[in-house]
């Protein structure tokens, strides 16, 4: 009875191919992993940012960490001796002779397979001469020989044979140990022993335990757990934070704590350096008790804060310390901005507690960006430019100029630029162009609708609405051969600045516009019989004789922004509106008289042509063949929505898998220490209420355009409701935007018990019925005839 033998390997051959396979595991993934990026290219990309960000901080940061790094050739060095012993153990396996050959009695005898018996008898006669013991030959040639010989002559052997495939029957299946015999040898055991038991009870344990509690210390964007709590506490406490408050709970993280995270230091100098920064900063209200604010850590963070948003000079012992905390400063407000849209969604789901204002998310905002930038809140947005200072904002302010933002700067002509500017060098200037040409404008585009709804236009009472933001980036300044403003910027905001807004008849108009459109559309199913169609028909008729209003023309806001909801589309209006009367432009009594007689007259026409048809019956006809057209135009315009739906749940199923890079447009930035991405936040608020309406979108991927679905839930009462799409930069001032939304909320329509698709009108009943009742008559005639 065949069993199983495991056996160790007393030779070594087998544990090699063991080491050799473990090493190929570990050394093929951590060269596609671990090796490094090629550096030319890094200094490719350092060389093409330099005319712009040369004097930012973090450039000059980087380029002295590439310069003195020495990590890329470590690994580099490590990972070509990883190869190196992989490729030995390779050879090594190479070189290794088999150990098990398969067994076969004609190679033993030099025969072919499938040989005669005589020839296997005179075979076994010549090697019987040459490999006999007695005739000088070798003993265990002599013994495979005859082995062999047996098997293909013994009836026996030869049935094993083919069973088997050994002349002595089913044997052991071994099984091999790729470990060396010396590791179970008896004198080894207790070595062996103390080996497994340090590494599977002692490190292993610690690792992962080590691992383990450390990770659980933070949330998914790697911020403790601690500063979490503590944020959610003074946001609950104090729902309405002003700057000043915004910093002191902002520094009291405890990612500033040494205690808590090794990264943050607390030197002895610091009893002699914080003082005396703080006598220089002023109103740091030391003198308050009140716990976390009261700590040292938390104190040392505040100043180097203060001190980075004054742009003070501080000592080289600070000044690694400051970078450290204008570092974690801005993921740490991305927290206060979650945990205060946390607790909003508590506060409108439960209630029972105020939730935090709009103006504390906001003022959290604008601290990232002060942070990033290194200004004050009360500092000019122009102070980001270079070579900028205090005192040459009086050139800018003047009465003649008038410019307090980098909007203002950009819509100068070119000579007047020049002249305001005299202060700066040529040089000097030509890299203040080329700074504020890296900039961004942005143009946002918003569409509300109810997705998933038969009237996706029409926003009733609890309905989730959807607002669809389309953000596109563009550059504010071209630099061509000389320096001049791009002539498409100078055009966009030269129209921002002289538009106007929309007025209250504009607005009125509009609606009604819309409601019409709204309401003249049917679906298919609607259409129940041939006389409602006739009957709509008439009706259709009736209206085609009133003048028809002319459609406003689109009108901008004062910030250079087209109103929300109050654009009407070309399509919404009826053919027979004239495109080139402007909105504004009132009609003479006379010409109105004209026009009404003039359509009237037409009227009479065709009602006179329509009177002189030959019979009613075509008039009948005709009218079908325009009921059929006006179907088949609105089971397109169904087909045509339909359409446009599944493509929109297809592009967000395809945002949803799709990983898009967080790697932007780097921000031009003199004092942050690391290089930022250009990011932005995009939200919905009330800001009468000063309450957030949707959730601060943080958008992360816009790099030329990016689409961003917001949602929220409409108001449960009917009536106007005034809200704001505001865009905010988390890295420059003065770039924010808001564009009003005007939001009109209907009741909801009453449940149908019996919706009208399932409806069918009685004469196809009838016509079934009938059909039905002829095709049985027919049936039985037929089973006459054949009977």
């Amino acid at each position: 009875m065949a069993g199983q033998q495991f056996q160790y390997d007393d030779s070594g051959n087998t544990f090699f191919y063991f080491l050799t396979s473990f090493v190929g595991l570990i050394v093929i993934p951590a060269t596609y992993y671990l090796w490094p990026r090629d550096q030319n290219a890094e200094q490719l990309r350092l060389k093409s940012l330099r005319r712009v960000h040369g004097r930012c901080l973090w450039y000059r940061l980087r380029l002295m960490k590439s310069q003195q790094s020495i990590v890329p050739t470590l690994k580099k060095a490590a990972l070509l001796f990883g190869w190196a012993v992989f490729l030995l153990l390779a050879y090594k396996v190479s070189k290794l002779d088999r150990e098990y050959q398969e067994y076969n009695p004609y190679e033993v005898l030099n025969l072919d397979p499938g040989a005669s018996l005589s020839e296997i008898k005179k075979q076994y006669r010549v090697l019987s001469l040459k490999f006999h013991p007695d005739k000088g030959g070798d003993e265990a040639t002599f013994m495979r020989i005859a082995k062999a010989y047996a098997a293909l002559t013994n009836e026996q052997s030869r049935k094993n044979m083919e069973l088997w495939g050994n002349p002595d029957g089913p044997g052991a299946t071994s099984f091999g140990i790729a470990l060396p015999a010396w590791i179970v040898d008896q004198k080894n055991s207790m070595l062996v022993l103390l080996v497994y038991g340090l590494a599977f009870m002692v490190i292993l344990p610690v690792v992962v335990g080590t691992w383990w509690y450390r990770s659980i210390r933070y949330s998914g964007d790697q911020i403790l757990i601690n500063t979490t709590q503590l944020f959610m506490h003074f946001m609950y406490k104090t729902p309405n934070m002003n700057m000043k408050r915004l910093a002191m709970v902002l520094t009291a993280a405890f990612e500033f704590d040494p205690r808590s995270n090794k990264e943050a230091t607390i030197r002895p100098t610091d009893n002699i350096e914080v003082p005396q920064l703080i006598r220089e900063l002023g109103n740091i209200n030391v003198k308050k008790k009140e716990p976390p604010f009261c700590y040292p850590y938390s104190l040392k963070a505040r100043v180097l804060v203060l001190a980075h948003l004054a742009r003070m000079d501080v000592s080289e012992e600070l000044d690694e310390d400051q970078r450290f905390v204008v570092r974690k400063s801005p993921p740490l407000l991305q927290e206060m901005i979650n945990v205060g849209c946390q607790l909003t969604m508590m506060a409108n789901s439960r209630g029972g507690f105020h939730a935090p204002r709009l103006v504390t998310i906001e003022n959290c905002m604008k601290l990232t960006q002060m942070s990033v930038q290194g200004l004050q809140e009360s500092k000019s947005p122009l102070l980001q430019l270079p070579h900028f200072e205090e005192e040459h904002l009086r050139y800018c302010i003047s009465k003649k100029y008038k410019v307090r933002s980098l909007q203002d700067l950009v819509s100068l002509k070119d000579s007047d630029r020049r002249s305001m500017l005299r202060f700066l060098g040529e040089e000097k200037y030509d890299e203040v162009m080329s700074v504020l040409g890296s900039f961004p404008h942005i143009t946002m585009d918003t569409k509300l609708q109810v997705l998933d709804d038969e009237d996706s236009n029409n926003i009733t009472a609890g309905s989730i609405v959807t607002v669809t933001v389309t953000l596109t980036r563009k550059r504010m300044v071209v630099r061509n051969d000389g320096i001049r403003l791009n002539t498409d910027t100078i055009d966009m905001f030269e129209k921002e600045q002289d538009s106007t807004p929309c007025t209250g008849e504009e607005v009125a108009t509009t609606e009604e516009a819309q409601a019409d459109a709204s309401k003249a559309k049917t679906k298919v199913w609607q259409n129940k019989s041939k006389g409602a169609k006739k009957t709509a028909k008439s009706k259709k008729k009736k209206l085609t004789k009133k003048k028809p209003t002319p459609a406003p023309a689109k009108t901008k806001q004062a910030n250079g922004n087209v109103a929300g909801n109050e654009v009407v589309a070309a399509a919404a209006a009826p053919a027979t509106t004239p495109a080139t009367t402007p909105a504004t432009t009132p009609a003479t009594p006379a010409a109105v008289k004209e026009e009404e007689d003039e359509a009237s007259d037409k009227g009479s026409e065709s009602d006179e042509g329509e009177a002189t048809k030959d019979s009613p019956s075509e008039r009948d006809e005709d009218s079908d063949k325009q009921s059929d057209t006006e179907v088949d135009e609105i089971a397109g315009d169904d087909e045509e929505e339909w359409e446009a739906l599944q493509q929109s749940i297809q592009r967000r199923e395809r945002a949803l898998l799709e990983t898009k890079s967080k790697v932007t447009h780097p921000v031009y930035s003199l004092y942050f220490p690391e290089e930022k991405q250009e990011w932005w936040w995009l939200y919905i608020a009330d800001r009468r209420d000063q309450t957030l309406v949707s959730v601060p979108y943080h958008v992360c991927t816009l790099q030329d355009t990016e689409e961003v679905e917001l949602k929220f839930p409409a108001p449960s009462k009917t009536g106007n409701y005034q809200y704001s799409v505001i865009l905010r930069s988390d890295s420059y001032l003065g770039l924010d935007q808001i564009k009003p939304l005007k939001l009109e909320v209907h009741e909801a329509k009453a449940m149908m018990d019996n919706h009208p698709q399932w409806d069918i009108p009685d004469t196809e009943e009838e016509d079934e019925e009938q059909e039905d009742s002829d095709g049985i008559e027919e049936s039985e005639d037929d089973d006459e005839d054949n009977d």
